[in-house]
């Protein structure tokens, strides 16, 4: 009985961990994600919403905190914390350089929330850990953070691009997706106006990139479908 309640109260706090991304969730999906039944799913979101937890139901669309709701810091296990610092480091081997130091900035936030204990093995595996590009020349892009923000706006972008050929032109492009190649490169996938077609950018090739204030629609496709269609 101990071990059942044990685990209701982790997946409570996964659930409720879960809904603070803002996100709306199903019950079939947040079903899907623990594991257990619909019927579990909402005797959990009656439980959090006993609790306090002001929890807001969009009939037919799902469930989600509500948007002025915000959680105290998450106390984070020792393996938790390895992990981050081993993204970090990870992470260090892209060449963008306003990701690497919005990354940075965000760890040391996550670092003030560990226990002392926990900070100070963190410490010792950050000053153990090193990852090794691979060998190629460097290159180096500025523009992560800005087109993960028009992405996920649905942001007409504007830049100015080198091909490997070494011509410039000019782009009118719908975020679509960011991929982090083997060779440590970003490559942006977005619908280009002026191809009229899905096209992978090389972020270092970038040269100029302006976010406009204009919205499209986001596309039906799904990052899967258009892997998909690049095998046809």
């Amino acid at each position: 009985m101990i071990d059942a309640d044990t685990k209701r109260l982790s997946r409570l706090i996964a659930l409720l961990a879960l809904l603070q991304t803002k996100r709306l969730f199903k019950a079939t999906e947040l079903a899907a994600r623990f594991g257990v039944s619909v019927r579990t799913i909402y005797r959990d979101i009656r439980s959090l919403e006993a609790a306090g937890i002001p929890l807001m139901t969009e009939e037919g669309k799902g469930y989600r905190l509500l948007d002025s709701y915000r959680l105290p810091p998450v106390m984070l296990s020792e393996q938790e914390a390895n992990a981050i610092i081993t993204a970090q480091h990870l992470i260090s081997v892209n060449k963008d350089s306003s990701f690497l130091d919005a990354y940075g900035l965000a760890v040391q936030k996550i670092k003030a929330v560990f226990g002392r204990t926990t900070r100070d093995r963190a410490n010792v595996l950050d000053d153990r850990l090193k990852v090794y590009p691979k060998a190629k020349p460097v290159t180096t892009s500025n523009h992560l953070p800005i087109l993960q923000r028009a992405l996920t706006n649905y942001q007409l972008i504007d830049n100015r691009y080198r091909s490997a050929q070494n011509e410039a032109t000019s782009r009118q492009v719908e975020p679509f997706a960011l991929l982090l190649s083997t060779e440590a490169d970003w490559l942006l996938v977005g619908w280009c106006r002026l191809r009229q077609g899905f096209r992978i950018f090389r972020l270092d090739r970038i040269s100029s990139l302006h976010v406009l204030n204009l919205y499209f629609e986001p596309h039906s496709i799904t990052l899967k479908q258009y892997f998909d269609t690049l095998g046809e």
